[in-house]
């Protein structure tokens, strides 16, 4: 069987697909597989980290109001499905799954009008436009949350309760080892921060002044990720030097954590964004976590999905505005402090985990072929 999955630009678009892949293989280990991104994505980094061949569609957002980039993107617009067109009859798959970003549309669109079997996955509580617009065209829409259900106009036997499937990775490691890979002892607490795969500027420097107001005498250890962007502004400006950071080694700044899931594992407590494949993670993990939900989002729907992990007691959330103060550093000192709070995170964090997405996933399309 030959596969092709079409997701790209952010690491939330990304993993799922991953995900999908690595189940795909781990029960047909003979599965011909190939990904469809776009030439800037962060897909150029992943996809071929691990081990698959990654073809290129030029695609891009329109923009809401009138720019010269307006035009580029009407004419990728038109282009794109025909550059599609000309992949899927090179690689000849089987199926063609979407997991988001722009470069979905083009292709799932171009496999579906070729009588490609087709499924799209939805990783939000609040769909995204593309694929409320594919739900037309596919044959399956698997969706993360069953709230999801009510924004779409297909036919409703299209519509798959899956969750968000998780990296295998998530499935093999465990805290006490992954501490112990870290050099942690039981008594260092260690948070992971992140603001996405592309960067967050105002939580890195609040971030930054967090990690500044710790010493030794704290035992707190800190891998803060900046995000591709951030990282390279940061070098630029000797940013992580200016500031004092670079002598204290029990802070760790980092462009993008490539071993995610361990760090994850070790973590005591986690701060950032709000996307729901890292909800799902930290669901799956139990991890108690600051969520400091995105503005920069379509409908808003970061706040949504931190709220109700808020509101579970599982999280706490802290919003964008609320980051000029010091709301965040007081925070995560106060449950740095509160082994207790933690655990009662953690236990309210495993209400939401689901473990089995990615076997509802492959056995629908399983069905579908």
């Amino acid at each position: 069987m030959k596969v092709l999955l079409a997701g790209g630009g952010t690491a939330g678009h990304i993993n799922p697909a991953l995900a999908i892949a690595g189940k795909l293989l781990s029960e047909k280990p003979d599965t011909q597989i190939a990904f469809v991104g776009t030439p800037n994505g962060l897909e150029n980094r992943l996809v071929p980290a691990a081990g698959f061949p990654l073809y290129h569609v030029k695609v891009m957002g329109l923009q809401r109001r009138l720019t010269p980039k307006n035009f580029k993107a009407l004419y990728y617009a038109l282009k794109s499905p025909l550059d599609a067109k000309k992949i899927i009859k090179e690689f000849k798959p089987d199926l063609v799954i979407g997991t988001g970003g722009y470069v979905s549309w083009p292709v799932l669109s171009a496999a579906a009008k070729m009588h490609v079997p087709t499924a799209i996955h939805e990783q939000n509580a609040l769909p995204g436009l593309t694929t409320k617009m594919l739900s037309k065209k596919v044959d399956l829409v698997f969706l993360s949350f069953a709230e999801s259900e009510k924004y779409f106009d297909c036919p409703v036997d299209k519509l798959v309760l899956t969750g968000n499937p998780l990296r295998g990775e998530l499935y093999r490691v465990n805290r006490k080892t992954e501490r112990s890979r870290l050099g942690l002892g039981e008594k260092d607490r260690y948070v992971l921060a992140f603001g996405g795969s592309l960067g967050a500027r105002r939580l890195n420097e609040t971030l930054f002044r967090f990690e500044q107001s710790l010493t030794e005498e704290d035992n707190v250890t800190v891998c803060h990720a900046l995000g591709k962007t951030s990282y390279a502004k940061a070098v630029e400006e000797n940013t992580v030097e200016n500031l004092g950071l670079s002598d204290k080694k029990f802070v760790q700044i980092l462009e993008y954590i490539d071993d995610m899931p361990a760090r994850m594992a070790a973590a005591d407590l986690v701060i950032c964004r709000a996307g729901a494949l890292t909800l799902s993670e930290l669901a799956f993990l139990k991890k108690p976590a600051i969520l400091v939900p995105s503005p920069y989002v379509a409908d808003d729907h970061q706040f949504k999905n931190a709220a109700v992990f808020r509101d579970g007691k599982a999280a706490e959330l802290v919003t964008e505005d609320e980051l000029a103060g010091d709301r965040l550093l007081e925070v995560a000192r106060a449950l740095l402090e509160d082994k207790t709070r933690l655990k009662v995170m953690s236990r309210a964090m495993e209400h939401f985990a689901v473990g089995d997405a990615s076997d509802r996933i492959y056995h629908s399309l399983m069905a579908l072929v």
